[in-house]
């Protein structure tokens, strides 16, 4: 079943990983998909789970789950949504930003998923999820954050990355700077470039995703005010996480089961903000990942579904509940 003012999406970037796309009228088009289950072989009742909701990063997008997203489909319903001013949703600057952002996803999950939800959320979709968490306890069973953005601790950063963001927190340089920067290249240059920034091997890319990807960056061409959005969420990222003592205390009152992700060759999150997230929270279950960067959900994929999966079944599944 669909949620009202709901109408299937004319794009068929996801459907080569077994899902489906929709827009629904949230105060405005918002576009998700919803993945079928993958052919395991098994006839499961996946109403019975908590269903899984996939929240992107910065420049992101449901493409970012396609990878993933059949095989955990299996034993729930799983649905990815692309946020306010990214992937195939308009934004504004009002909306694009990360408090904005959350209280899309708390409607997404009350009114679509149907709560409580397990949440996937990668760099600042992570963040939000932690977000929602702290504001919408009722709403989340469980967390999985892969690379969350995160405070940063005090070491040496890696320049190329830090000044970029240096740059977009500057008013009038960051919108001279994402101008030149999101209209000055090609999708195929443009998508190359942040599979280099978020891969620590690019070789590892899929080749379908990388043309879907290309796909979908050709369709946003043109779109109007995508700088000024790209923006909004990168300045409200920036303030959140610079908040450390807060922050910290959001993610130390999280009371719901969590894995935590991290890639020891992520140049946006460094490996060390993932070990003090863990040491900070022992309650936590953390795995660093040997020689993988920012976006693990789609450069090692398999090592991701497994680690997810028996997670899931340590925590979420009927046996495990009857058991608690």
């Amino acid at each position: 079943m669909t949620p009202p003012l709901t109408t299937e999406a004319p794009w068929e970037f996801a459907a080569p990983w077994q899902a489906r796309g929709y827009i629904t009228q949230f105060d405005g088009p918002v576009h998700w998909i919803e993945f079928a289950a993958a052919n395991t072989g098994e006839n499961q009742d996946r109403s019975t789970e908590p269903p899984i909701v996939f929240v992107h990063g910065l420049g992101g997008s449901h493409l970012n789950w396609c990878l993933i997203g059949p095989r955990l489909a299996a034993t729930r319903r799983a649905f990815a949504l692309d946020l306010h001013g990214f992937g195939l949703t308009p934004g504004t600057r009002g909306n694009s930003t990360v408090q904005a952002n959350q209280r899309l996803l708390d409607r997404f999950v009350r009114e679509v998923a149907g709560t409580p939800v397990i949440l996937a959320g990668n760099s600042m979709g992570g963040l939000i999820s932690l977000l929602q968490t702290a504001a919408e306890p009722d709403t989340v069973q469980g967390l999985v954050l892969l690379d969350p953005a995160l405070p940063l601790p005090p070491t040496k950063p890696d320049w190329a990355v830090a000044g970029q963001f240096l740059l977009q927190a500057v008013p009038g340089i960051g919108e001279f700077y994402v101008r030149k920067t999101q209209t000055g290249q090609s999708p195929q240059v443009a998508v190359q470039r942040l599979i280099e920034l978020c891969f620590a091997d690019p070789s590892r890319a899929d080749p379908a995703m990388v043309t879907a990807s290309i796909a979908l960056a050709s369709q946003r061409q043109g779109e109007p005010d995508r700088e000024r959005t790209f923006l909004a969420a990168s300045r409200s990222l920036l303030r959140v996480t610079g908040r450390r003592r807060r922050y910290r205390e959001m993610m130390a009152g999280v009371g719901v089961p969590v894995l935590l992700f991290g890639g020891d060759a992520d140049r946006l999150v460094p490996v060390a903000a993932i070990r003090q997230a863990g040491a900070r929270n022992p309650r936590w279950d953390t795995v660093v990942l040997a020689g993988v960067g920012h976006t693990p959900q789609l450069e090692v994929p398999d090592v991701v579904v497994g680690t997810v999966q028996d997670w899931l079944d340590r925590h979420f599944t009927r046996t495990a509940r009857q058991e608690q």
